[in-house]
């Protein structure tokens, strides 16, 4: 599954830690940054795949599981520290559930938005497997 699991650079003080996201952590160049907080109990986000863009989600508060489906197998990946990232890249289905209190999902992605790049149903995305 193209997916991978990278620990973003931590520097501890103790006056707080800081994190750096910079283009040594991602292998793409940065287009799109957006992110998703005061996700309501029980509600879930993404529900599609890309044709062509590559994410990098970050859990910067709270924590949040990914359901991962590359068309053959599925995973999921529990994100809970500011210090890692998950990469993602084209071709894979994604759900994002279980919302802690306060989560706050950061997304950095390699493309700006395009409706074409989306697949959004599941059915679609498994036929062009």
């Amino acid at each position: 599954m193209k997916i991978k699991l990278i620990n973003i650079p931590k520097i501890e003080d103790p006056r707080g830690n800081l994190s750096v996201i910079e283009k040594e952590c991602i292998p793409f160049e940065i287009k799109r940054v957006y992110y998703l907080y005061d996700v309501p109990a029980g509600a879930e986000r993404g529900g599609h795949a890309h044709k062509k863009l590559q994410q990098f989600l970050v859990a910067l508060s709270g924590s949040f599981d990914v359901i991962l489906n590359d068309g053959v197998n599925e995973k999921v990946v529990t994100l809970n520290k500011p210090y890692e990232g998950l990469l993602i890249e084209n071709g894979i289905w994604r759900e994002l559930k279980n919302f802690s209190s306060g989560a706050v999902c950061l997304v950095v992605a390699s493309e700006v938005f395009e409706e074409e790049d989306y697949i959004r149903d599941f059915e679609d995305f498994l036929i062009k497997k």
